[in-house]
Order: C-alpha cells, then sequence, then structure tokens
C-alpha cells in the first residue's frame, strides 16, 4: 500500500503520553481474545466501557495536547493513521456533495492504555471503536500490533511503507480506519440512531441481527473507500485486497467463536459471519456505490 507523500489530515488528536492515567489491573486481551476482536469494529462503545469498569478504575486525565517526544514509530504510526483519515475525508467529501450534503469529518485520537470519551472511560484492549456521542474515532496504535500477535493477521501479503515488521499490514490497519469511519457516516446519515431505536423495540436476538447489519454496512462504506482512493491516488498494491480479506475472515463472529468454544451460536451474532463481512467489503469495493451498500433490506 502505497501512502507515503500525501496529505496528512489535521483532525487527529494525538493523546499519547501526555501525562494521562494507563490501564492496570487484568488484561483482557490476555483473558479474552475473542472479546477484543468481537470489540475490534465495535459499534456499541458505552457496552464496552460497562464490561471493563470491572477490572479498572482508571481515569483518564489527557486533554489531547500533542505528546512530546516521540518516537519514530510513533511518528510514523501518526503520520500513516492521519494519511488513511485525510483519504476517507477525500472519499466521502464528494459523496455527501452528490447527496446535496456537507460532510463533517470525525476526529481521530490516538491514545495510549487509557482514554476518556464521550461515550465512557474506555481501555486499549477494546480495539478501536467510534463514540457517537463526540463523533470521535479512537484508536491505539499498539492494537495494529495485536492484530497480529492476537488474530494472526499479517501483513505479509502486500508491500508496505511502514518500517515495523511485527503488526498487521498497513491495508489491513488502513481497513480498520475507515470502517470506523463508516460507523461515522451511519451517525451523520441518521442510521445509527435509527438501529438503536429498534433495537430497543426487539428481542436480544433480533436486535443482535439489526447490529449485525450495521456492523457489515460499516464494511461495504470501507470497500467504497478502498474504490474511490483507487481511482484517485492508485494507492493499491498487490496482495492489499487479499490483506482485508484475511482481515474481514479473522473478525467474522463464526470465526472468532469457533476460535474461542470450538462451536458457533448464530444467534449471538453481532458483527456478522466471515463470508458476510469479505462479501459486503468487496460490494463496496467494486462498485464504490453508496446505494449498494443498503444491508438493512
Amino acid at each position: 500500500m502505497r501512502w507515503k507523500d500525501r496529505r496528512v489530515s489535521t483532525n487527529v488528536e494525538d493523546r499519547r503520553g501526555g501525562g494521562g492515567a494507563k490501564a492496570g489491573g487484568i488484561s483482557i486481551i490476555g483473558l479474552v481474545v475473542a472479546f477484543v476482536a468481537w470489540k475490534f469494529f465495535g459499534v456499541d462503545p458505552q457496552q464496552a466501557y460497562q464490561a471493563t469498569q470491572a477490572v479498572t478504575n482508571a481515569q483518564s486525565s489527557q486533554q489531547g495536547s500533542a505528546p512530546q517526544n516521540l518516537t519514530a514509530e510513533q511518528k510514523e504510526a501518526s503520520d500513516f493513521v492521519g494519511t488513511v483519515l485525510a483519504d476517507t475525508e477525500d472519499t466521502w467529501t464528494p459523496i455527501f456533495k452528490q447527496m446535496g450534503m456537507t460532510y463533517k469529518p470525525p476526529r481521530l485520537v490516538l491514545f495510549s492504555g487509557v482514554v476518556r470519551s464521550g461515550c465512557g472511560t474506555a481501555q486499549a484492549a477494546m480495539g478501536p471503536f467510534y463514540c457517537p456521542a463526540d463523533q470521535k474515532v479512537y484508536i491505539d496504535t499498539s492494537f495494529f500490533k495485536d492484530m497480529r500477535q492476537q488474530m494472526g493477521i499479517s501483513g505479509e501479503k502486500n508491500q508496505t511503507e511502514l518500517s515495523r515488521q511485527d503488526q498487521a499490514g498497513d491495508f489491513a490497519q488502513a481497513y480498520v480506519i475507515a470502517h470506523e469511519v463508516g460507523h461515522h457516516i451511519q451517525n451523520l446519515l441518521g442510521i445509527s440512531g435509527q438501529v438503536q431505536q429498534a433495537r430497543a423495540q426487539v428481542s436480544q436476538t433480533q436486535g443482535n441481527q439489526l447490529s449485525v447489519r450495521l456492523e457489515l454496512q460499516a464494511d461495504c462504506f470501507a470497500g467504497i473507500w478502498a474504490h474511490q482512493n483507487q481511482k484517485r491516488t492508485q494507492f493499491l498494491e498487490q496482495g492489499d485486497i487479499e490483506e482485508a480479506m484475511d482481515a474481514a475472515e479473522k473478525i467474522g463472529d463464526d470465526y472468532l467463536q469457533r476460535r474461542a468454544t470450538g462451536q458457533v451460536v448464530p444467534d449471538s451474532f453481532t458483527h456478522g459471519t466471515s463470508e458476510q463481512r469479505m462479501q459486503w467489503f468487496q460490494t463496496g469495493f467494486k462498485s464504490g456505490d453508496i446505494n449498494q451498500c443498503n444491508t438493512f433490506k
């Protein structure tokens, strides 16, 4: 994936190493790998926050000021994330314009360990998430290493301009960011609010099915980003799409449940099967058309 020497978004808020509280106590990643992966593309950070209250009372005092003395790896991570975020801005701005709307991009918060969001205090162990209350995406970039070590999502299928080799490949990481921005798109279009209202009126099983549809649509939106960005920048290299498919497979509910317990319980799915996640990313990527991403019909 070619990402260097392009525009870097100014909507990145770097809270790493600013004297904020660090996560303590039990490591959720060490205890429940499946939970971490389940929250990989989570759309309900408040629920995840409540789960982690049992293992931490840490509070974040981070205020969003720029960290001092970034390492070369941290600086590279910031540049990479900022470039992908800029690509999403350049993708969704004209799409919203065509719909007669103005795109308001999310801010992306980089943090270490623990962060305070508009949806509550969150730990890095939850994985990246989008908070609709403050319209921000939250990412601890150490998660990119966990993608490889905990989930087996490697970076060996494509070329990479990232210097680190102990984490998932750059396109898999970009897919994570584009998916979370997809939840922001759903929030702006009112889709998330409609789904939350509907979930409150149905059974848990039916609510889970609605959650699956929401997640699959965010996957489709991530595919649109890849399609439009390829037309604009020719950033894809050999193996990039295969890497996205590898990531989509390994965060499917069936894959994670089988890995964690040896059995699959479809009624408990919240994000979709591996096949569904791969299919909807491909739908967005092949069409580049938001009208093709109606996962609710």
